[in-house]
């Protein structure tokens, strides 16, 4: 590991994080010297990967991080076939549609299909989701059993709400339960008053490489029949498009 690069990037994770930080806070979460920081934030500013506010010389992320993200998800084939089918899933259910991967122990959404309902509602691509609290990263981990086992095995799951599972056995016993159905559900686990379904997305490969979940109140819990059966059918769809022969793929 190159560790200038490995700073750097634990940098803008920082940054993400916390949105505009101080020359000093930087320093304290990354437990660096502030000269060391002051470089390295001088060189990721020249790229335009971070920006300084003139008024408060406070960091925050940069446009050509906005770039790369952009970049990547034009050239993820996974989204564009998740189009079609989100939009679908979204009409047939009334409610909105997120397409997520995962990135270590987080789910980010790489696209997100508003309620057909015409009202007003914040995009959210790009936003990240413990994976452990969110039906799209247990509908992965459920059939990425080293990823699965490392999260459990790494320390305290976050606590995000009072419904969140944070107990390791707890946790597997529903992944189990993932793999045998290929649907995953949590109600209230990441964000109070919202639930959701999700089902996994498998390539030519047989890997899982994404999951595509409905997202509905907790009022309106539990979701109809036919509600799953249409998450379930749209990540099949997805699947077939990505070259997988099967839906789902058997673990073990």
């Amino acid at each position: 590991m190159i560790q200038s690069v490995d700073r750097a990037i634990r940098m803008l994770g920082v940054l993400q994080g916390a949105r505009r930080l101080s020359l000093s806070e930087v320093a304290t979460r990354l437990d660096l010297p502030p000269s060391t920081v002051h470089g390295i934030l001088k060189t990721l500013q020249a790229h335009g990967m971070v920006v300084q506010d003139k008024d408060s010389n406070r960091y925050q992320l940069g446009p050509a991080v906005l770039k790369l993200g952009n970049v990547y998800l034009d050239t993820l084939e996974l989204r564009s076939r998740a189009v079609t089918w989100s939009e679908e899933l979204a009409r047939r259910s009334g409610h909105a549609v997120r397409t997520g991967v995962l990135t270590f122990d987080e789910v980010v959404i790489i696209h997100h299909e508003p309620r057909p309902d015409g009202s007003r509602q914040m995009p959210e691509v790009g936003i990240v989701i413990p994976a452990h609290a969110s039906a799209l990263g247990k509908a992965m981990l459920a059939y990425l059993p080293d990823q699965a086992t490392a999260l459990l095995a790494g320390g305290k799951l976050r606590s995000m709400t009072s419904e969140t599972v944070i107990d390791p056995q707890a946790l597997r016993a529903q992944l189990d339960e993932v793999a045998k159905e290929a649907l995953a559900i949590e109600k209230e686990e990441a964000v109070l008053g919202e639930a959701s379904i999700a089902a996994p997305i498998f390539d030519a490969s047989g890997s899982v490489v994404g999951a595509i979940s409905v997202v509905l109140p907790a009022v309106e819990w539990p979701p109809t029949d036919a509600m799953y059966a249409a998450v379930r059918e749209s990540a099949r769809n997805i699947s077939r498009e990505l070259g997988a022969a099967r839906w789902p793929v058997p673990t073990g």
